[in-house]
């Protein structure tokens, strides 16, 4: 089993915070469709016989396309690959993007699972954010939303500058009365090279406050517990049933297929990752040429990053999947994640070491602290 992530590199405007690759003008569309076309069939045999299981439209912000270019995006994809019957298949759409009309469209050609970036509920974030929608519209979109698509993931961002504990309560509140079945909540990073990072630096905008944000990813893991949904991802909470099987498969370390510039791909010996220009991207495969570079990961990369993605999930680290398949012995492992577990930031379960509610708030140190030098790998 495989996925196959799209990505689409247009927005309207530029979020405050963002630092994935986009462009603002749509001017070279066309040509960007055409392109992608016709890297699906040079990246054909990529994936070898696998079975793709879920496929995945981000951005930037897929739903600027016309439903008849997500059509024959798919269309192509279903031609080169063996798709699964029942795949999962997502497209992320901004709230100021959805429509009756989209959302009919969207079921047609096959999508089935709609990931919309609302980020907040309260005008003034959306605003200090620099995001193309408004409140009225993220309530509106997803009033419509859930009379199409039951599977629903929606966005939010906690830790702003200003951002209330009761702003934030309502926030989540919200999505889970409107019976939004996954959420995705994120801390607010500032990244270098964005507009966000340039504003603190010339002290326009406050930093973000880590302690706020602590509290307010401690309120986040309550309320959802109490509202029954799952965490089972740092960032990711769901209803029984209703993961993103997507984001599942990178987490599971699973084959998966990039297209479009900056996106990145895996098959399980390498990575590699295409050039982040629209244009050179559009020249270079309207050449017929493949424009990504590629590393090819060490035994050591491959057991550091499977610490560091299965250490954010609900099962953790597989104690036994280390000795199969990294040659770790499951006792040495343990000592050296002893003073975690002394502190109580990682647990002892079964056969796995996973993170306690205080670990969550220390994730990536603590995976830093478990990954292998050279010198101590026995690989």
């Amino acid at each position: 089993m495989a996925g196959v992530y799209i990505h689409i590199p247009f927005c309207k405007q530029a979020c405050h915070y963002c630092n994935f690759h986009f462009a603002t003008s749509v001017r070279y569309k066309n040509d960007f469709v055409a392109a992608l076309l016709q890297e699906i069939e040079l990246q054909k045999n990529y994936l070898g016989t696998a079975t793709i299981e879920t496929i995945y439209f981000g951005g930037g912000t897929p739903s600027l396309l016309s439903v008849e270019e997500l059509k024959s995006i798919l269309q192509k994809i279903h031609f080169y690959f063996v798709v699964a019957a029942n795949a999962e298949i997502t497209l992320e759409a901004n709230p100021d993007d959805i429509t009756e009309d989209k959302l009919t469209g969207w079921k047609d050609s096959g999508i089935n699972r709609l990931s919309i970036g609302v980020q907040s509920f309260f005008e003034t974030d959306l605003l200090w954010m620099n995001r193309a929608h408004n409140a009225k519209q993220a309530l509106a979109s997803l009033d419509l939303a859930v009379k199409y698509f039951n599977n629903i993931t929606i966005d939010l961002i906690y830790g702003l500058p200003g951002l209330t504990g009761g702003r934030w309560r309502h926030n989540v509140e919200t999505a889970i009365s409107l019976g939004i079945t996954h959420l995705s909540c994120y801390a607010l990073t500032v990244e270098a090279k964005t507009p966000l990072n340039k504003m603190i630096e010339q002290h326009k905008v406050s930093d973000v406050n880590a302690e706020q944000q602590s509290i307010q990813f401690l309120q986040l893991m309550q309320w959802m517990e109490e509202a029954g949904y799952e965490h089972y991802e740092i960032s990711n909470f769901a209803k029984p049933g209703w993961r993103s099987r997507h984001n599942s498969s990178y987490w599971q370390g699973k084959k998966y297929l990039g297209l479009g510039p900056s996106a990145h791909s895996y098959n399980e010996i390498e990575r590699q990752w295409n050039i982040a220009n629209n244009n050179v991207y559009i020249q270079s495969l309207q050449e017929g040429k493949l424009p990504f570079e590629k590393e090819v990961l060490t035994t050591e990369q491959q057991l550091n990053e499977y610490i560091m993605i299965s250490l954010r999930t609900k099962e953790g680290i597989n104690l036994q999947r280390l000795q199969n398949d990294y040659h770790i012995n499951p006792y040495d492992f343990i000592a050296k994640a002893n003073k975690h577990i002394a502190s109580k930031t990682l647990v002892k379960q079964d056969d796995a070491l996973q993170l306690t509610t205080e670990g969550k708030l220390l994730a990536d140190g603590i995976a830093a602290d478990l990954f292998y030098t050279s010198s101590e790998y026995p690989g």
